[in-house]
């Protein structure tokens, strides 16, 4: 017989084993659950949170009038397609569905096939579909015979630029707005200078999650409040800008040229009311232009430099009168040519011939290059006629940025003669605008201030932010109303007394000034000038009432080719001072741009 195998010892210790582990379990459940209570739960909500941004709506872009909308934001859809689910059948089924509303043919179809019948869990099909294909997308994914599986439609912003330009396939004013890449980030012109003020702030929202991901009903909380973009009201007037556009893309093909370029800009207060290039772009399809044709996004007016030629001739003068060594009336001997530096160089007349002996304002008028150099060299000794040439053309601005608000604008290129002296070669050359790099929004302000009465004042391009008007800035006075006054006749004795300039500049009824100037072109990667390719200028100005400037408009053609060449003659068939008529009287005669009774205003406040 069997001995008992149970005994009181042994259940006593079993039970107190499981007492000391049941109360073990208790006082750490305790801990956990009124201890740090609070602390789990706080990382449960951590654990089922998210965080995530609402878009700020992208402030818009108007014309000085406020009334023509130039770009604005508006909501469309993104395509994706998550097939990681969907049988073979249902695959081709939604990749034909989506091939035949987006109306795909080619590379483009062949992708969103393999694409759809990849078996991912998330790929993007297509951006910026149109109301009509985002409702045929859910019409072919509902019903009782869907025919599209695992599509996905996301809104997104996107940025649309409305108005035409003025050449088939642009939009009004591209190089001067730029563009909105995908990640809301102004490109190029306005909306980069301005991208802050009109991208807003997003509002960032946190909310719970339920355990497939969704958000949970009135969970969110703000933890950063944003606002929306501004609005912006350009000073250009749109009417004006088409014509200007229309104007010069008639250039381009006529003169065969690389670019054409023209600002036209008020002398008083900076505004500027018409601003192109062509080449332009459409700035709604700039993507297919980045991967294309990415220089097209490049400004010419504030982002490319050049050798000006003869239009600075006038800032010559600004620098031999203003230092009393030669008046308008001094006579001048041209022989068509000076031998300087020992012998060493020569500086010819484009025609390399001898004129009658004349004042120096005739000589500036004939674009001679003998005058404008012996003109300079009365400055003093070579070293003190280039410190004074130099810092002539600092004082109006040169060498500097404008601070015109667009994107990406250069300070050009001087050449300092207290760090490389210059020879009489380059003092030559700077008195008739060779050896130096300049824009063309640096001669319309230096020009500007020649016709104000001697104050520099900063471009500008945007005429109100939000409901705030933006206000003139001056960089003060840089010569005596008295020079400036002046120089303004010089530019009017321009196109008056040459037959040849007044043929193709003077407007019945009206006041003109300016200078041309022609300029060759040196290529870097041959070391040598250009083949007939020139820089063609017309900086100048136009008023209804004499002596009183009521725009100032710059005029380039970019690698122009002339078609009639002679010894001093480089003719085009629409030259540099024929677009600045076509432009000034397009903008003299646009609609409520200037008031009937303008008066001359004071200067604008000097900027701190």
């Amino acid at each position: 017989m069997l001995g008992r195998t149970d005994s009181r010892v042994r259940a006593l210790l079993i039970l107190l084993a499981f007492i000391l582990v049941a109360g073990t379990l208790g006082v750490r459940l305790a801990y956990w659950q009124v201890t740090r209570r609070d602390e789990l739960a706080a990382m449960a909500v951590r654990e089922s949170s998210t965080t995530y941004s609402i878009a700020a709506q992208r402030g818009s872009i108007y014309d000085r009038t406020g009334t023509v909308l130039l770009a604005t934001s508006v909501s469309r859809d993104l395509l994706a397609v998550d097939s990681k689910d969907l049988t073979p059948g249902q695959q081709a089924s939604t990749a034909a569905t989506v091939v035949r509303i987006l109306g795909l043919t080619g590379d483009a179809a062949q992708l969103a096939t393999q694409l759809v019948t990849s078996g991912r869990p998330y790929a993007v099909l297509a951006h910026d579909l149109t109301p009509d294909q985002s409702d045929a997308i859910r019409a072919a994914s509902s019903g009782s015979s869907p025919t599209a599986f695992g599509l996905i439609l996301s809104p997104e912003e996107l940025r649309q630029y409305t108005q035409p330009g003025g050449a088939p396939g642009t939009t009004l004013a591209a190089q001067l707005l730029g563009f909105v890449n995908r990640a809301g980030q102004g490109q190029y012109g306005v909306e980069e200078y301005y991208q802050s003020v009109l991208a807003g702030k997003d509002t960032v929202v946190a909310a719970q999650q339920d355990g497939a991901g969704n958000l949970v009903p009135d969970t969110s909380t703000v933890l950063e409040q944003g606002y929306p973009g501004k609005d912006l009201e350009l000073t250009i007037d749109a009417s004006l800008q088409v014509a200007v556009e229309q104007e010069l893309l008639a250039a381009w093909i006529a003169d065969r040229a690389k670019r054409v370029s023209a600002v036209v800009m008020d002398p008083y207060d900076g505004e500027v009311y018409a601003y192109a290039s062509y080449p332009s772009y459409n700035a709604n399809d700039y993507m297919q232009l980045a991967n294309t044709n990415p220089g097209v996004f490049v400004d010419p007016i504030v982002s490319t430099v050049y050798e000006p030629g003869s239009v600075f001739k006038m800032m010559t003068a600004d620098a031999v009168i203003g230092a009393g060594v030669v008046k308008p009336t001094t006579m001048f001997n041209d022989p068509g040519h000076l031998v300087l530096d020992n012998g060493a160089t020569h500086v010819h007349d484009a025609n390399k011939q001898s004129m009658p002996r004349m004042t120096f304002a005739k000589g500036v008028a004939w674009s001679r290059n003998v005058v404008a150099t012996e003109a300079a060299m009365r400055l003093g000794t070579t070293a003190q006629a280039a410190r004074i040439l130099y810092n002539t053309w600092l004082t109006l601005g040169y060498g500097q940025k404008t601070g015109i608000d667009v994107a990406n604008e250069v300070a050009g290129i001087l050449h300092d003669p207290s760090v490389t002296p210059w020879r009489q070669i380059d003092l030559a050359n700077a008195s008739f605008g060779q050896g130096m790099a300049v824009t063309p929004i640096q001669l319309a302000q230096a020009y500007a201030a020649m016709l104000n009465g001697g104050t520099l004042v900063q471009p500008r391009v945007v005429k109100s932010i939000g409901n705030q008007d933006t206000a003139a800035v001056s960089k003060g006075r840089v010569m005596t109303p008295q020079l400036a006054q002046t120089l303004m006749q010089m530019m009017k004795e321009v196109v008056t007394s040459v037959p040849y300039y007044a043929s193709g500049t003077l407007i019945p009824g009206y006041e003109v000034g300016g200078k041309t100037g022609t300029a060759q072109i040196w290529d870097t990667a041959t070391n040598a000038w250009k083949v007939n390719l020139f820089n063609y200028s017309f900086i100048g100005y136009i008023a209804r009432k004499p002596g009183h400037p009521d725009l100032v408009v710059a005029v380039r053609i970019e690698e122009g080719r002339p078609t009639v060449i002679r010894q001093g003659e480089l003719e085009m068939p629409v030259m540099s001072f024929e677009l600045f008529r076509r432009i000034a009287h397009d903008a003299i005669t646009t609609p409520y741009l200037i008031p009937d009774t303008q008066q001359v205003p004071p200067p604008p406040q000097v900027a701190p």
